[in-house]
């Protein structure tokens, strides 16, 4: 039986190196994991490549917020895949949605034709369609390579019945990959009760800054945004730390 593959979610070089270090297969390459992730910058993205040896798949999203995007932001969005296959990538993750919440297929086939012969996911923007049966396969017709998903749940966890239903439907056809909520206390569970064969993560640590003066009066991103001297980085400890669990079938909980 193959190994699990493990992707983890990065926005960083540092989270990146972490990753890789730990034993991942492959990264999820992002900015800003607090909005839920963006696309990165072409900087990130050409350094990454340098130093990793393991698979990047790009992350694709103009901006925060929800699916339905603008004429100018798919015009972005097909930007930055050039950008992305130029710098060596291996795939890119996108999600595109109507206002009604089915899958935007014109869009989404445009970006698919578009982005090969990279790999291609369907991130979590598939949580927020409102018939995940008929979302899946419209997926598969458009022919993805895989989708990440939480089971339309909080967590892969709470989501993880459907998540298996959705593994059912796929047979095979299309990659279906949990993500949301994954640690290496909860992992070998979610692959034992599901039957994925690839997981997503961020195993991710808050490190603090090594500034020495700190003004605490001012938070430039707002009440909302994350700590000025703190940040959360991939801890290659708890992606070794799950692999192992999935290596042993171990489950903490």
């Amino acid at each position: 039986m193959p190994p699990i593959i493990l992707e983890v979610c990065v926005d960083s070089i540092a989270s990146a190196l972490a990753a890789q270090e730990g034993g991942a297969q492959r990264i999820e390459l992002c900015a800003d994991l607090f909005a839920g992730g963006i696309t990165p910058s072409a900087a990130t993205l050409e350094l990454a490549r340098k130093h990793l040896t393991i698979d990047i798949n790009v992350m694709i999203r103009p901006r925060g917020g929800d699916f339905l995007y603008s004429d100018l932001e798919f015009a972005i969005m097909q930007r930055d895949i050039e950008i992305a296959k130029e710098a060596g990538a291996n795939g890119v993750v996108i999600g595109l949605l109507t206002e009604y919440g089915k899958i935007d297929i014109e869009r989404t086939k445009a970006l698919t034709e578009y982005a090969r012969p990279l790999s291609i996911t369907f991130h979590r923007a598939f949580d927020m369609a409102t018939d995940p049966t008929e979302a899946l396969e419209t997926l598969i017709q458009l022919g993805l390579n895989r989708v990440l998903t939480s089971g339309l749940e909080p967590s892969a966890l709470e989501g993880a019945d459907t998540i298996t239903q959705l593994i059912q439907q796929a047979a095979g056809r299309i990659i279906i990959m949990p993500g949301g909520g994954i640690h290496e206390r909860n992992i070998a569970k979610i692959i034992r009760q599901t039957g994925a064969k690839e997981v997503h993560m961020s195993g991710r640590q808050a490190v603090e800054s090594k500034m020495r003066y700190r003004n605490h009066r001012v938070s430039l991103g707002g009440t909302l945004h994350q700590p000025e001297y703190s940040q959360q980085i991939t801890s290659a400890a708890r992606i070794s730390a799950s692999l192992a669990a999935l290596q042993s079938g171990d489950n903490p909980i």
